[in-house]
This record gives C-alpha cells, sequence and structure tokens, in this order.
C-alpha cells in the first residue's frame, strides 16, 4: 500500500480514533455497521467531532477567543470544500471527510447547514422554538441525513437520493439524538456555556417548555425514525437500531432522573441493547 491509497488509509484510521475516543455508544453502534459504509460513517463523526471541538470544547478551554473560534471553524469549512473539489487534504479528518462526501454526495446542501449551526454556539445564548428547529436541523439531522448519504450510496458509481421516508426518518433520529444531549448536558450547557438550547421553563411568551413536553418530542421523533429503520439496507440495520436503543433508553431513564448526576447508560445495558439488534429485533417504540 502506497501513495494516495496509503495516505487515505491513514485519513480514514484517524478519524476511527476520534470516534473511538469522543462516544463510546456511538462506537459501539458503528462496530455494528457493514465494512461497506462503517468507515465512511466514522469520518463523517471525526469531522463533526473537531468542528464541534472548536466551537465548545477544546478551543474555549485553551482559552481561544471567540472571534478567534469564528475564524478557525471558517477556515475548516473552507478546508473541507477544498478538500471535496481537490481530492486531498493535509488535515487527516478533513480528508477522510472528503472521501465519504465525493463517494456518496454528501454536497453543500447538508454542510453549509451543519457549519451554521456551529457558528450560532459563537453568539447564541438562548433558544426560542423557532431557532431551536434551525439549529437542530444544522447540527444534527443534516449529520443523520450525511450518513443516509453514506448507507444509501457507498460502493455505487453514482450516488441516489435516498428514499423520502429514509429522508424523514434520518431527520428525525437525528432531532432525537440532539435534544436527548440537551436534557442531559442541561445544567452544565447553562452552567459553563451560558447557553440554554431548550427553553424549559422559560418565558417565550409561547406554549411552556418542559421536560415532560420535550421528552414527549424525542418519543415522537424516535418513533418516527423506528418505523424507517427497516427499509435501510441490511448491513446498516443492526448499528441504527443499537444507536436508537440507547437513546430510547437515555430518553427513559431521563424521564426518571431526579437531577443528579449526568443520566447515562451502564455497560451491561448496552451490551444488551446491541445484542438485541444483533439478533435482528426491531427498535422499540417509546415507553412513554
Amino acid at each position: 500500500m502506497t501513495g494516495l491509497t496509503l495516505y487515505d488509509r491513514c485519513a480514514q484510521d484517524a478519524a476511527a480514533s476520534v470516534i473511538a475516543v469522543y462516544s463510546t455508544s456511538f462506537a459501539l453502534a458503528t462496530r455494528l455497521l457493514g465494512p461497506r459504509v462503517r468507515t465512511h460513517v466514522r469520518s463523517v463523526y471525526a469531522l463533526v467531532r473537531v468542528a464541534d471541538e472548536i466551537v465548545d470544547g477544546a478551543a474555549a478551554h485553551e482559552g481561544v477567543p471567540a472571534p478567534e473560534q469564528r475564524t478557525l471553524l471558517d477556515e475548516f469549512e473552507a478546508e473541507t470544500f477544498t478538500a471535496i473539489e481537490r481530492g486531498f487534504s493535509t488535515n487527516l479528518i478533513v480528508h477522510a471527510f472528503a472521501l465519504a462526501a465525493r463517494e456518496c454526495g454528501i454536497g453543500s446542501d447538508l454542510i453549509r447547514p451543519f457549519f451554521a449551526s456551529m457558528r450560532t454556539d459563537l453568539d447564541t445564548t438562548r433558544h426560542d422554538a423557532a431557532s431551536h428547529e434551525e439549529y437542530v436541523y444544522g447540527s444534527a439531522e443534516v449529520v443523520g441525513l450525511m450518513c443516509l448519504q453514506v448507507f444509501v450510496n457507498a460502493g455505487r458509481r453514482t450516488p441516489i437520493d435516498p428514499a423520502p421516508a429514509l429522508v424523514e426518518g434520518a431527520r428525525r433520529l437525528g432531532a432525537a439524538f440532539q435534544d436527548v444531549n440537551f436534557l442531559r448536558d442541561l445544567a452544565d450547557d447553562r452552567g459553563r456555556l451560558g447557553r440554554d438550547y431548550l427553553g424549559i421553563d422559560g418565558d417565550t411568551g409561547a406554549a411552556p417548555v418542559t421536560r415532560a413536553t420535550v421528552l414527549d418530542r424525542i418519543d415522537a421523533d424516535l418513533d418516527v425514525a423506528a418505523a424507517a429503520i427497516g427499509q435501510l439496507p441490511a448491513d446498516c440495520r443492526r448499528a441504527v437500531t443499537t444507536a436508537h436503543g440507547l437513546f430510547a433508553e437515555l430518553a427513559h431513564r431521563l424521564r426518571e432522573d431526579d437531577g443528579g448526576a449526568r443520566v447515562s447508560v451502564p455497560a451491561p445495558v448496552k451490551a444488551t441493547i446491541a445484542a438485541k439488534a444483533l439478533v435482528g429485533l426491531p427498535p422499540h417504540r417509546s415507553r412513554s
């Protein structure tokens, strides 16, 4: 293995290491993906993770000012588009993502909304219903749609458009994942970052938002996603069912949360959820 092939492999291995370090749940789910799609999904996650670190994580902890974070994010986005056009980047994570995007038809219609939502984190501290919807679309739903492009198109000579039911399922699953994370991180987002993504118990002048209404929305999104999973290619269903099950379990535990430690799924429960997906059991509908 030499030349570009070796570089491609190195970039994809770097992307795989990102998901292994940052998310045990998604790392578990991606191990259940077929080899046709696994590498590209990891590459999508890695790009998303690095962008998030620019606006929420390592850069902020290092004390990088918000204007410089914006510059870094702009440069990261520009390098992503350049790499897709050129077929090469000196940034290994960007290079890996560009390989996925070029093969699977991940275009600017999905990439630009993602970076737009990341920029929102630099200047918006409180969201209402409309801005929450826009933010979740860019930060989570389009990530689900990127993964769907991989599921449908990895290995194809020419990308095709996914079926509308799969598009809706991917969007709703991404939205559910994001709202679960917002609830899990509510105290930290408010305390450390000074942000409120959900507007829970706020005076919005509209219908009040509560933990219960957010969890009802999550359950509804998970139910729509569950109905679409069976239409995915066979080598993707077990992994997506596992991810769905992990977040459904988190949503269930959030309903029972007493406001203590950050809610998580114990390792034995994760293993049980994955085992059920492995033997082909369908995703469960909401228990609320």
